[in-house]
């Protein structure tokens, strides 16, 4: 019997698909996190049980659920600027969408006819949503009434410090201050930041202090303000009891238009700079924290009670003007969906002989297995703690990745959820 050459290109197709998604999953199992592997298996298991239903039914239509898919995925796991380490599901989507279009156009003109309904694909497609989805409220409505500390597989923030402003609330203030386009032309600029002070706030005691930097594109409203649940956590677990009140300070990287027409990292070194020469300064003379002086010698001395942390390019910041650049300055550190700083520029700054003597009380880093930074992420933690002996994973370091969230504010929320209870 003669093939039907639109059969045999389906089934090419679809076993085109499969070794694209095979493949895809065998590059997360080789990062050696179970967890991201098997939530990659399980997507790219959706995606070609459709496949195969296109196939079986002679429904390429059916392949514009893969497409669609893949281009969702693709948004989620790849970023043009740094990841593409996910590219295979992209390809995915498109092969999907090119054999969709055509598949129907074809047996438009040819008049093909559609097959029977494959019904067992579609009913483990939906076996697996359902079981995903169950495991998801399950583990979220069980954090959600969690009512211990910090832990590593969070799905939520409990209700009691989620929802709802309190009477005991902090407040947060405005700050206004001189600096320079350091990455630049060194010309004045002056600049803002949001401070928030912890409810109660007392000038004649002295307050632990945390410096949170946003990601690309926000600004220092991003955190307290734009995504105003941070601050009603904060306040709600300052009120609890859950963690001592503290000053939290919110600056931008962004200097006017320097790095536009360039690129944004020369931003994540020269802020180095503007914190330890007028960022510091300003919020340290005006508030009260463990710095009995606002200049180098008061900074070094008081450097345990001083934490820095930042999510995305905020991250790449913290790492490169803080870690690397400040160390003298900070002991604890939060990395949340970024890590780009090389083994070169570790060697040349913390691990220099003016630097090693130095504690690193903390670090925290964190991403999420549907997030794009988390393939550099995963082997510059390991890069770091294999080249810093002053790291001690479980002891003074630790590195969370939460189940079924991307880079996005959910997961921020969650990492500044733990990273307050492990920071001071």
């Amino acid at each position: 019997m003669k093939k039907n050459p639109f059969d045999q290109i389906g089934l090419g197709m679809f076993l085109a698909l499969c070794l694209m998604g095979l493949w895809q999953a065998g590059k997360y199992f080789s990062l050696g996190l179970a967890n991201m592997a098997l939530t990659a298996l399980a997507l790219e298991a959706l995606m070609l049980l459709l496949a195969w239903a296109a196939w079986q039914g002679r429904m390429p239509f059916l392949l514009l659920g893969v497409a669609a898919g893949g281009f969702v995925l693709n948004s989620f796991l790849n970023y043009g600027e740094t990841t593409h380490f996910a590219s295979l599901i992209l390809w995915q989507g498109i092969l999907a969408a090119v054999w969709a279009v055509l598949g129907t156009g074809w047996m438009l003109w040819r008049k093909e006819k559609i097959g029977r309904l494959p019904w067992l694909p579609l009913a483990l497609m939906l076996l697996i949503v359902a079981a995903v989805g169950w495991v998801w409220k399950t583990n979220v409505d069980a954090d959600r009434d969690w009512d211990g500390h910090a832990k590593r597989a969070i799905w939520a923030v409990p209700a009691k410090y989620d929802t709802g402003e309190i009477p005991e609330a902090g407040r947060l203030e405005e700050l206004i201050y001189e600096t320079k386009a350091y990455a630049t032309d060194s010309r004045p600029v002056t600049k803002r930041a949001l401070v928030y002070l912890p409810y109660g706030y007392d000038e004649s005691r002295s307050y632990n202090i945390l410096y949170l930097m946003h990601g690309t594109g926000d600004d220092e409203n991003y955190w307290l303000q734009t995504h105003v649940v941070n601050k009603i956590m904060l306040d709600r677990m300052i009120a609890a009891g859950e963690i001592e009140p503290l000053i939290v300070v919110t600056p931008t990287f962004y200097v006017e238009d320097d790095g536009k027409d360039s690129s944004l990292d020369i931003l994540t070194f020269s802020f180095r700079e503007e914190l330890r020469n007028d960022l510091m300064p300003a919020v340290e003379t005006r508030y009260s924290t463990f710095a009995e002086t606002a200049d180098e010698a008061g900074f070094a001395a008081s450097r345990e009670h001083r934490a820095f942390a930042g999510l995305s390019r905020g991250a790449v910041t913290t790492a490169n003007s803080v870690l690397c650049g400040s160390l003298d300055y900070f002991s604890r550190f939060g990395l949340f969906s970024s890590f780009r700083t090389t083994e070169e520029h570790i060697r040349e700054t913390i691990q220099s002989p003016a630097q090693l003597p130095l504690s690193i009380d903390y670090l925290y880093a964190t991403t999420g297995n549907f997030d794009f930074a988390t393939p550099y992420m995963v082997p510059g933690y390991r890069m770091l703690c294999r080249l810093e002996p002053r790291l001690q994973e479980g002891v003074n370091t630790s590195f969370d990745i939460f189940p079924m969230r991307y880079h996005s504010i959910g997961h921020w929320h969650l990492s500044l959820y733990n990273f307050l209870q492990k920071v001071f």
